[in-house]
């Protein structure tokens, strides 16, 4: 089933084809699909193009894979070309390594509103439970599975989350972008991902800054829009100092636009 509205799925991905095969499993048994899904290569080996070949076949809706050279860290570059690449008119967003609920996109599409971007929080896979997750490509998970923590948050209640949370200035400190979704306009609006960013950290809560700064209220979503993040090493926060500074001068001084944007893409052949 698809939705009436031309929507983008796009999953962020770097070198972990084994992860990167039960998300794309997960997008295939979604109860509704987004128009398309983009995969968001941040420059990795030729493994991850021949997977994504190989779902090409027989993926229920177009998938495209956009990639850039590795030169580091270069989440917020690979987002904006991503997103450069499409005519859709709302984009929900997913790491590479969170295996999604049968009901994520459908949760998306219908908790959307105008000027509001939303986000969800995840249940997280435990370290211990990878090779039994891997061995059996598990994408599935009841309140009760094995190998997963925070479980009250894979309560699928959508009536229940709608009642207790509304649009407001949500805080940015809580933004995941393994979990967002907002309206193309609203992104363009503030010239999307500051590429100024590039290391691990705040490249999500600064753009969520710019367009809180823009009059885009928030709303978190509960009991809905699960997602299953499989456990990882941390990546080297060795940036983050940089990044939060950029990220206390857009609110500071009220910024909304950044320089080193989407911009530069659009137009493109």
């Amino acid at each position: 089933m698809k939705s009436s509205i031309k929507s983008a799925l796009i999953i962020t991905t770097y070198n972990w084809t084994e992860a990167l095969e039960l998300v794309l499993e997960s997008v295939k048994r979604q109860v509704e699909f987004p128009t398309e899904v983009i995969v968001a290569d941040d420059g990795s080996k030729n493994e991850t193009k021949h997977l994504i070949e190989r779902f090409q076949h027989d993926f229920p809706v177009p998938l495209k894979h956009i990639w850039h050279e590795d030169n580091g860290f270069r989440r917020s570059a690979i987002l904006n070309l991503a997103i450069s690449k499409t005519n859709v008119d709302y984009i929900i967003q997913l790491d590479g390594d969170c295996i999604i609920h049968k009901n994520f996109v459908r949760d998306h599409i219908r908790s959307c509103n105008k000027n509001v971007y939303l986000f969800g929080s995840r249940v997280n896979i435990q370290e211990h439970y990878l090779i039994h997750l891997f061995k059996r490509k598990i994408i599935a998970f009841s309140y009760l599975s094995k190998g997963i923590k925070k479980r009250n948050r894979n309560i699928h209640l959508p009536f229940l989350g709608s009642i207790l949370y509304k649009e407001n200035k949500a805080l940015s400190k809580k933004i995941r972008g393994c979990n967002l979704s907002y309206w193309k306009s609203d992104f363009l609006k503030v010239n999307g991902y500051n590429e100024d960013m590039t290391g691990w950290g705040r490249e999500d809560s600064e753009l969520i800054v710019r367009m809180i700064n823009s009059g885009v209220l928030g709303k978190r979503l509960k009991y809905k829009a699960i997602i299953y993040h499989i456990w990882h090493k941390e990546s080297s926060k060795e940036k983050l100092n940089i990044n939060h500074t950029i990220q206390e001068s857009a609110m500071k001084n009220k910024l909304v636009w950044c320089e080193n944007g989407i911009d530069k893409y659009l137009g493109e052949a």
